[in-house]
């Protein structure tokens, strides 16, 4: 079965520095072939630099600014990896009620390797079951989740996975959730 995202908008929620490339061009590839709109939305408005990871790899241009847009704009919300990425934006106020918004109005979010550290911080994983790169197992845990070891994680409009080898099985839950919300 074909997923179509036809007429979706998809925010793709990175810090300035550290994302972990391949797990924000994987999803945001996934989107675009499904027919939906990626929409790179981070804390600043230039470009983000994203990493491989612990070194330099390609930059991007930012095209909304967290803080003046909503997830009223959008139907769902990816927050790729990288250690750094979700370290920063978990330590960002708006960064964190932009993530909340989408708990709050039910869409999907989908979190891969170190991207639910962002997700405790807004207070969304308390009941929840789900996966993350392993070093995260005790802060979830801690923060009243669920961690599984597992390669994607469904827990109603929440999907995570562990880490890029799991990047085929995440985007598919992705787009999956996302096509499934918007029907």
């Amino acid at each position: 079965m074909t997923v179509t995202l036809e007429g979706r908008r998809v925010a793709f929620l990175v810090a300035p520095l550290g994302a972990e490339q391949v797990e924000l061009t994987d999803p945001w590839q996934a989107v675009a072939e499904a027919g939906g709109s990626p929409v790179l939305v981070s804390t600043v408005s230039d470009n983000v630099q994203a990493f491989k990871h612990l070194d330099k790899a390609d930059t991007f241009p930012v095209d909304e600014v967290v803080g003046e847009t909503s997830a009223d704009d959008y139907d769902a919300l990816v927050l790729p990896g990288g250690v750094a990425n979700p370290d920063f934006l978990r330590t960002d106020p708006l960064a964190v009620l932009f993530v909340s918004a989408f708990f709050a109005e039910d869409k999907p979010v989908a979190a891969i390797c170190h991207a639910p550290w962002t997700l405790i911080e807004a207070d969304v994983v308390r009941g929840r079951r789900l996966t993350s790169y392993p070093s995260l197992r005790t802060d979830l845990s801690n923060a009243g989740a669920e961690w599984v070891d597992e390669e994607v994680v469904v827990d109603g409009n929440l999907i995570t996975s562990r880490k890029p080898a799991d990047l085929p099985a995440f985007c598919d839950a992705m787009l999956r959730s996302v096509s499934d919300a918007s029907s």
